[in-house]
């Protein structure tokens, strides 16, 4: 169980580490308005994910009390779409791409609720929460519904210290990406690499 856990938070913190559109706009708010303004931010997005990890949570557990086969299907359905998103991210451009400029200066409450409907409205992410957590479920024992909200509290725990770091030193973070440029090309390949490795982990 301990092996599983730990595999899902090194998943999460390898992903919630590379660049993405959350997170780069995490970086802009806090350069822009502010470090708070950035946590607030955060503190939206996070809370989202309860939202996200609700819906798989109650959906993926009514579909094992019924169907075992149902699940197999989901569980391949993960490693396909997992496979899709690492081929998407091969063929993106690596360079990490963020403005400024014209963005508009908000309130920390504006930007929580921002940060909480980009990421309840996103249906990417549930479709992400689908294929990522049931492949984790650790536990015969204890309720499929419990096991979830463990994932989701993991996956929320090593997100927001992720993008809170980002928040917190946004400025550093900004002046080293654009100085390395190998940098966007390393974060690149790590997330082909970690989506690869959840795929074969499902159809192994």
């Amino acid at each position: 169980m301990i092996e599983i856990l730990f595999s899902f938070v090194l998943a999460t913190l390898a992903l919630a580490v590379s660049p993405g559109p959350d997170n780069i706009f995490v970086l802009t708010q806090s350069i822009v308005n502010g470090k708070k303004f950035g946590l607030a931010t955060v503190y939206g997005l996070m809370t989202g994910c309860i939202i996200h990890t609700s819906l798989v949570a109650f959906g993926v557990s009514e579909i094992l009390k019924r169907n075992e086969n149902l699940f197999f299907a989901i569980k391949l359905f993960g490693a396909g779409y997992l496979l899709f998103l690492a081929y998407q991210v091969f063929r993106s451009n690596s360079d990490i791409a963020f403005s400024t400029d014209n963005v508009p200066q908000k309130t920390t409450m504006q930007l929580f609720k921002t940060g909480f409907w980009m990421n309840v409205l996103n249906p990417k992410v549930t479709i992400f929460f689908l294929a990522f957590f049931p492949q984790f479920l650790f536990s015969e024992e204890i309720s499929t519904v419990l096991q979830f909200y463990v994932l989701g509290g993991l996956f929320i725990m090593t997100s927001f210290i992720v993008f809170s770091t980002i928040a917190l030193l946004a400025g550093s973070i900004s002046s080293y990406t654009k100085t390395h440029k190998n940098a966007g090309l390393f974060f690149k390949w790590l997330q082909i690499v970690v989506f690869i490795a959840i795929a074969i982990f499902i159809l192994k």
